[in-house]
């Protein structure tokens, strides 16, 4: 088993307007995030790569940190477009296993993803939902081609209708903290207030503290 993540990074400024943040607090939230996601990738011992398809550039200190790959991502067309322009680096290098996750998942852990790919098997996918069902916040797919992701508006459903339509087994993991994500301020207060990696959280707080209040 040969497992990579990718992970599609659109640039900062146009990252997160839901969350109504200053330009400056937007790109050190997101700079954040990412670390943290990668951070925790790194610490799983099944994953051999992780991938960053971005068009910016304030990831490179990032990147070379956690020993990752770059894919340029010039056009930012959409993340669908973007798990494609990876999908040649694993094809070249002979992955079987791709995992597809966001940076706005920060608070699992690395158990939750070798659990993920426990539960994977030949010619499936596992689709972890958002917690609302209507997002995709993980997607495991094997082989990494098995089938087209579909990331748009309401992707975990349109996940399961293309796998369906690929005639690959699905399986639908509901792993707690990867179900968390930070779409809007909704989100923030809700993760805030579970306080999953509490030192993480703090780091949050600090970069909004002055921007958004939360009844925590």
């Amino acid at each position: 088993m040969k497992t990579s993540v990718i992970i599609p990074v659109k640039t900062f400024q146009k990252s997160k307007t839901r969350l109504h943040l200053s330009e400056e607090k937007t790109i050190d939230l997101c700079r954040l995030l990412l670390e943290e996601v990668i951070k925790t990738i790194c610490e799983t011992k099944l994953i051999n790569k992780t991938i960053v398809v971005t068009n910016e550039e304030q990831v490179s200190d990032i990147i070379k940190k956690y020993d990752c790959q770059k894919i340029q991502d010039t056009y930012e067309t959409s993340v669908n477009d973007a798990v494609k322009l990876a999908e040649k680096y694993l094809t070249d290098n002979e992955f079987t296993h791709s995992i597809v996750l966001p940076l706005d998942v920060p608070f699992f852990y690395s158990e939750d993803l070798e659990k993920l790919l426990k539960i994977s098997s030949h010619k499936s996918v596992v689709i972890v939902p958002s917690r609302h069902f209507d997002g995709t916040n993980a997607l495991v797919r094997t082989p990494i081609n098995s089938m087209t992701p579909r990331y748009d508006e309401g992707s975990y459903s349109f996940q399961i209708e293309s796998a369906k339509n690929d005639d690959i087994k699905i399986t639908i993991g509901l792993i707690y903290r990867l179900m968390l994500d930070i779409d809007n301020t909704k989100d923030l207060e809700f993760v805030l207030k579970k306080n999953i990696k509490p030192e993480f959280c703090d780091k949050i707080r600090k970069i909004i503290e002055r921007w958004i209040t939360l009844e925590l």
